[in-house]
């Protein structure tokens, strides 16, 4: 699948070459007194590992009342830890739980005590998820790095479940939000060629969905706050 191949080959390359799905930024989570409580909402800006930077794709509840959130399947594995950038004081918000790099998306379980779930970040609300757009659609997504844009959907291209979508896409926006209006239509995974040039490449949440509520563990039936 092209999801997976595309991982491989940024994680070997360790950055962007001719397709680049790694869209990693790289980062420090400064030590602090832990406390507080972290505002997180899909578009903000996640630190995983004390190494990279990345983007919550939304936050929610699964069927079993946990609170969890989405973010692309290249940015952790189960295990590894999750601090806020926008506020690193707080300490370790969560772990990734899941990571399929198949599709490329993982599961965060997030530390209630620590996280203050919202459904806005920036100018991204989301207040349910759908299946992917299709062209002439146009979608935006909200990214750590570059924020809020915005570009028609060319669709699923190459019949491999990813959707194309002519939108800024760079280092760290990976697992930015694709919404049409209030709706998350998919995720951020790699872009082609040159960066924020696009298009952009994402993976399909309603595939996304189905195959965590199949696995029937940390996750299955989300709902975003």
């Amino acid at each position: 699948m092209l999801m997976t191949q595309l991982a491989h080959a940024a994680r070997a390359a360790g950055g962007a070459i001719l397709l680049s799905a790694a869209l990693l930024g790289t980062g420090t989570a400064t030590a602090h007194a832990d406390g507080g409580s972290a505002v997180m909402g899909g578009g903000s800006g996640i630190i995983i590992d004390n190494l990279y930077e990345c983007t919550l794709t939304t936050i929610g509840y699964d069927g079993a009342g946990r609170l969890v959130g989405l973010t692309a399947g290249h940015c952790g594995d189960p295990g590894s830890t999750v601090w806020a950038e926008q506020a690193r004081g707080v300490g370790p918000i969560g772990k990734f739980v899941h990571s399929d790099h198949d599709l490329d998306y993982a599961v965060i379980q997030f530390d209630p005590n620590r996280v203050t779930p919202v459904n806005r970040i920036g100018n991204t609300t989301i207040t349910n998820v759908g299946q992917a757009a299709s062209f002439p659609q146009v979608a935006c997504k909200e990214g750590r790095t570059t924020g809020n844009t915005c570009g028609i959907v060319y669709g699923d291209l190459f019949g491999d479940q990813s959707i194309w979508t002519q939108m800024c896409v760079v280092e760290g926006d990976s697992g930015a939000p694709v919404v049409v209006g209030n709706t998350l239509v998919g995720m951020v995974n790699a872009y082609l060629l040159v960066a924020c040039a696009g298009p952009e490449v994402g993976t399909n949440m309603g595939i996304i969905m189905g195959d965590i509520n199949g696995r029937g563990d940390v996750g299955a039936g989300f709902a975003p706050v």
